[in-house]
């Protein structure tokens, strides 16, 4: 449905204490550097009484709530600075964005029938403009009483484990809850330092093409075991839930697309820290992640893709390991042979993300945890974002593709 969104007051909320003369300026890694400029975003909804009647609902009081994000920014002190010629970051306690808008409808009326474009009005700013602003928030009442918590926080500085670490911890600062504070570790530039090589430009940035449509599509448990179940066959290995969908969503594009020009390369991201040895804490703030190539074998004749697909993708991910951890440290040239596997012309990347086992219903700020947790439209051609449905049982993809691509894919009998 559409929503009517306006907004009612705007501050800029600062860390509650100053930050330290030497912890003024901080690099950015290398992996950061070459991060799009687009923003890590979530919208979570929180029902009143009034809505999904229930006990541990409160009011919630929006004085606290402002103090809460001004004391947890004082542990995440990079994210209330800002970011300087994509290489480090001035923290210079400038503040955050905080806006508080007003929705006009109910949020079970919404919840009934969430459209991704829309929920882009419940984010401070637009979500592919991350060049300076490190972190904004907009505070959402509906009609009802119900909230809506969008925040935004820039790729350049954190993955998404960096977002649920800030916003868990927030989260925890608001309602009081001292033992589930986490504190970050800033130690992304020592892991990764800025090297003088040559990087490929980021590949998950917006594109100037055609408007992209995103399409939610959710998977039940039990459809997700059939999917696994047919490839199981096929691979002669029990896929994972994610190298299941990964495979069916990229095998149902191809086969609604045909006619046009196909994604020659799959791209899944993988999380670094459980890859150093010894592993890294989950509080390690900054982009700790690599992407991994899968290339497809084509079957022109049978016009789908080979049937170890799977395989193929569980293959590249098992090549992150601790020694590819330290090549990538060392800033080893690590794409040999890239190109060389591709067809000739333009890498069309289609790129699978998965926000699943995080905790993504945690955030409890004092009035309860979320009933939903919303994503939003990107600006990213050919992008899969899983996540777990509210119940944790099935999986929610977030699918952008360009309008075109979209209006067949969504079209396909077997999706």
């Amino acid at each position: 449905m559409k929503l009517e969104v306006e907004v009612i007051f705007e501050e800029i909320i600062k860390p509650s204490s100053p930050t330290p003369h030497e912890l003024r300026h901080y690099q950015l890694s290398s992996i950061d550097r070459q991060v799009a400029p687009v923003y890590n975003h979530l919208v979570l909804f929180y029902p009143t009484r009034t809505d999904v009647p229930t006990d541990n609902i409160n009011i919630p009081d929006l004085p606290h709530f402002k103090l809460s994000v001004s004391q947890a920014l004082t542990h995440f002190y990079p994210l209330a600075g800002r970011i300087r010629n994509n290489s480090f970051v001035d923290c210079n306690d400038e503040g955050i964005p905080f806006k508080e808008a007003r929705v006009k409808c109910r949020l079970s009326d919404f919840l009934h029938d969430p459209v991704p474009e829309e929920a882009n009005k419940l984010f401070p700013f637009p979500l592919v403009d991350a060049v300076e602003l490190p972190m904004g928030i907009q505070f959402n009442t509906f009609d009802c009483g119900g909230i809506g918590v969008g925040l935004c926080i820039s790729h350049k500085i954190g993955d998404a484990l960096s977002y649920f670490t800030f916003l868990n911890t927030w989260a925890a600062v608001a309602r009081g809850d001292k033992k589930k504070i986490v504190l970050p570790e800033f130690v992304s530039a020592k892991l990764f330092p800025p090297l003088n090589v040559s990087v490929p430009e980021p590949t998950s940035g917006p594109t100037n093409e055609k408007k992209i449509g995103t399409k939610r599509v959710v998977f039940t448990s039990s459809k997700i075991e059939e999917i696994r179940e047919k490839y199981a066959a096929e691979n002669e290995i029990r896929p994972s839930r994610i190298e299941a969908l990964s495979a069916f969503i990229w095998r149902r594009f191809i086969a609604s697309t045909k006619e046009k020009p196909s994604p020659n390369v799959i791209l899944h991201t993988v999380n670094l820290r459980t890859r150093f040895d010894p592993a890294l804490p989950a509080q390690c703030f900054g982009n700790m992640f690599h992407l991994t190539r899968t290339v497809p074998c084509m079957d022109k004749e049978k016009d789908d893709v080979c049937n170890n697909l799977v395989s193929q993708m569980r293959d590249s991910i098992r090549k992150i390991d601790r020694e590819y951890v330290r090549k990538l440290q060392a800033g080893e040239d690590l794409s040999e042979g890239a190109e060389n596997s591709t067809s000739k012309g333009e890498t069309i990347p289609f790129i699978f993300t998965s926000l699943c086992r995080f905790p993504l219903y945690e955030a409890d700020f004092g009035w309860g945890k979320p009933v939903w947790v919303s994503s939003g439209n990107l600006s990213t051609r050919n992008l899969v974002v899983f996540m777990d449905t509210a119940n944790g049982d099935g999986i929610e993809a977030w699918i952008h593709l360009k309008e075109g691509d979209m209006t067949e894919f969504a079209s396909d009998e077997e999706l």
